[in-house]
C-alpha cells in the first residue's frame, strides 16, 4: 500500500498517466495530475486533469490536479512550489507526459510530416528533465522513485526520428540520473509499455485499427504501469533497479504483478530485442 506517500503524474489527463494515477490511488497514494486538459471537449478522446483526480479520490486515495503546460517551465516549477507547499515530499515521480502529434503512427519519411512532431523533444525529452531537476530535493529527502514512461521507439523503428530519439533520450536520463541520485537512494527507471489500451487506441477504425487489432489481444491496461510502479516502490532492494531500461511485461514478471483480470502481458523482447544496457565507465 502507498498511504502516506506522495505521487505526481504528468500528462495525466487521459490514457496511460490516467491509469497510472488511479492504480496508485487505489492503493492509498495522494496523486498530483498535471495536464493540459481542464474541459470535456479539449481532446477528441476526452479526460481532463479534474476528473483523473475525482477517479483517484474516489478510489482511496486523494487526487489533486494542477492545470499544467510542461513545455512551460514557469508552470512546471509552480507544480512542484505546489506539492512542497501542501505536501512537503514527493515519493513517486512519473514522467509521462508527451505531445503526441497527430498523424505520429501514419506512413511516410519524416520530412513528409510537420515540423511541429519536433515537439516531442520539448515536452517528452526536456519535459521529463525539467520535472526531474525540479522533483529532485524532495525525491532526495525521501529516498524516493522515478520512471520514465518510454517504449521500444528509442530501440528500434518506431514512428520515425522524432518519437524514437525522444523515448532515447529518457532511457539515457533514467541510467544518467541514477548515477547522480544512487548516494542519494533514489531509484531512477525508464519502463517499455507494449501497446496500451487507451482511449485513442480503441477508438480508431478503418485501416489505423487495422494497424493494431492483431495485438489488442496482448495489449496492456492502462493501470498496467502503476501496478508495476507500486511493486517496484514497495521493493526495499529497489535501487538495485536503478539505471535499468525495462520492458514492463518483465519487470511485472520479476515482482509477481498481473494485469487487470489476471492477465499477463507478452513481453516484446523477441520482436524489439534486448533493451540497452549502457556502459559502466564514468567520465568526470
Amino acid at each position: 500500500m502507498l498511504t502516506g506517500r506522495v505521487a505526481l503524474v504528468t500528462g495525466a489527463s487521459r490514457g496511460v498517466g490516467k491509469g497510472i494515477a488511479h492504480a496508485l490511488g487505489s492503493s492509498g497514494a495522494t496523486v498530483y495530475v498535471t495536464g493540459r486538459s481542464t474541459r470535456d471537449g479539449d481532446s477528441p478522446f476526452g479526460g481532463t486533469v479534474f476528473a483523473t483526480a475525482e477517479e483517484v479520490t474516489r478510489r482511496g486515495g486523494k487526487g489533486i490536479a494542477i492545470a499544467c503546460d510542461h513545455k512551460d517551465d514557469a508552470q512546471v516549477r509552480a507544480v512542484f512550489d505546489r506539492i512542497a507547499k501542501d505536501s512537503g515530499r514527493l515519493d513517486i515521480l512519473v514522467n509521462n507526459a508527451t505531445a503526441i502529434p497527430d498523424g505520429l503512427t501514419e506512413p511516410g519519411a519524416f520530412w513528409t510530416k510537420p515540423l511541429d512532431f519536433a515537439d516531442l523533444f520539448d515536452v517528452g525529452a526536456r519535459s521529463t528533465y525539467v520535472a526531474t531537476w525540479l522533483a529532485a530535493p524532495m525525491l532526495i529527502r525521501e529516498g524516493g522513485v522515478v520512471v520514465n514512461i518510454s517504449s521500444p521507439g528509442g530501440f528500434c523503428y518506431v514512428h520515425g526520428p522524432a518519437y524514437g530519439g525522444a523515448k532515447a533520450a529518457v532511457d539515457k536520463m533514467a541510467h544518467d540520473m541514477a548515477h547522480d541520485f544512487k548516494p542519494h537512494g533514489v531509484t531512477v527507471v525508464s519502463l517499455w509499455l507494449g501497446l496500451v489500451k487507451t482511449e485513442k487506441v480503441m477508438s480508431m477504425t478503418g485501416d489505423q485499427s487495422k494497424k493494431y487489432e492483431a495485438f489488442l489481444a496482448f495489449a496492456e491496461s492502462t493501470e498496467y504501469g502503476g501496478r508495476i510502479i507500486e511493486a517496484l516502490f514497495d521493493d526495499p532492494k529497489r535501487i538495485e533497479q536503478s539505471g535499468k531500461v525495462f520492458f514492463a511485461a518483465e519487470l511485472a514478471q520479476h515482482y509477481g504483478v498481473k494485469d487487470l483480470n489476471g492477465f499477463e502481458p507478452p513481453s516484446g523482447r523477441g520482436f524489439m530485442g534486448d533493451p540497452p544496457s549502457y556502459s559502466s565507465a564514468v567520465v568526470e
